[in-house]
């Protein structure tokens, strides 16, 4: 019932939007090998044609937002999706495009894919991989999602051993406790820890709730505040500054990773920690970023394509790909500033993860 209701919902949404989107797809993150899936505008001719290079598959990509994690991501498919068709004497035709987080324009390009008979659409990051799922349900395009966190919880799949549907894909969820084990790893002692993300963001939902109970659990007090779009983020910022909060955790949230360009200073300056949940975060700022190597998450999603696509694979049989979380990369510019010691905090934090990284702060990948 709930997906059904959910469809209604984006049929709707896609009657209202049909002049919402122009014919004119967002230019996609660049692509480094030359093999890669060329993108092109539909002609509605029958896809999987037969050409001198092979059968051609025409792939959807939809982003969510413009951030570095998921543009990682959208180039890593990318890139081996051209290395799959050289490999197998394929091509993929993509038609890529990011809806910047508006809900009318997601549910214009999706409609766009089906109009233009893709073979498949991916799409990158909780909702919309949701809105795929409901617009499919009655076509039953395969789709493959990326980095959604709780793919279970979100309703996304039955489970992620047996999804059960049109639908499969790559999460990136987050161990919470780890990161919380890292925090209490730095400081000990710390007494008061703030939580930010995006309260729209389900990707948010499950750790945020485990970060509270452990919170609780050793007694240390929580301080909550979100926001929906950078200026909201950045006041958070300062009411956390004015509570006096020792340290900062934010999930992989993807409206908080579009404002840390913005906030990392303001934290940093305050002598506020802040430890998020990808090293996307890290890059433009935080001092933190905890969980998986998004590059080889798109590697992962490509393959996944094509295992459904060339090799005849079913997604409702098709296992959700997960990551093992235990890369921790710490910001040595943060570092620096704070008067911390890079090679001191990978000892301490060693216990607690597989790998402990450098990054210095850039706005992209």
């Amino acid at each position: 019932m709930k997906k059904r209701i959910v469809a209604m919902m984006m049929a709707l949404a896609v009657s209202a939007s049909l002049c919402a989107c122009g014919g004119t797809a967002n230019e996609a993150p660049a692509a480094d090998n030359d093999a890669a899936a060329t993108e092109t505008e539909s002609t509605g001719d029958a896809a999987a044609a037969e050409t001198d290079a092979g059968t051609v598959y025409k792939v959807g990509i939809c982003n969510y937002v413009d951030d570095a994690s998921l543009n990682q991501i959208v180039e890593n498919i990318q890139n081996r999706l051209g290395e799959i068709g050289t490999e197998k004497n394929v091509k993929f035709e993509i038609e890529y495009d990011n809806c910047n987080a508006d809900a009318n324009v997601l549910s214009q390009i999706i409609a766009n894919f089906i109009a233009d008979d893709v073979d498949l659409m991916v799409g990158v990051a909780t909702p919309v991989a949701m809105s795929m799922q409901a617009a499919t349900e009655d076509n039953r395009i395969p789709v493959v999602f990326a980095a959604v966190s709780d793919p279970e919880g979100a309703g996304v799949v039955d489970s992620n051993s047996a999804p059960g549907a049109n639908i499969t894909g790559t999460s990136d969820y987050l161990d919470t406790n780890a990161i919380m084990n890292l925090i209490l790893a730095q400081k000990p002692d710390i007494a008061k820890v703030g939580l930010l993300y995006d309260v729209g963001q389900d990707a948010s939902t499950a750790a945020i709730a485990e970060a509270k109970a452990f919170l609780d659990s050793k007694g240390i007090e929580c301080v909550e505040h979100t926001g929906t779009n950078v200026d909201e983020v950045s006041l958070a910022v300062d009411a956390f500054i004015a509570d006096g909060v020792e340290a900062v955790f934010t999930p992989s949230d993807n409206t908080i990773m579009t404002a840390e360009l913005s906030i990392y200073e303001k934290m940093a300056d305050a002598g506020i920690l802040h430890y998020a949940g990808a090293d996307s975060f890290a890059l433009n700022g935080a001092f933190l970023g905890y969980g998986v190597d998004y590059a080889n998450l798109g590697v992962e999603t490509a393959d996944m394509v094509a295992q459904i696509l060339v090799d005849g694979a079913d997604p409702a049989t098709t296992a959700v790909k997960t990551f093992d979380n235990g890369t921790a990369t710490i910001n040595t510019d943060i570092c620096d500033k704070l008067g911390l010691n890079f090679d001191e905090l990978s000892d301490t934090f060693a216990p607690y993860c597989t790998k402990v990284e450098s990054i210095q702060t850039a706005e992209n990948f």
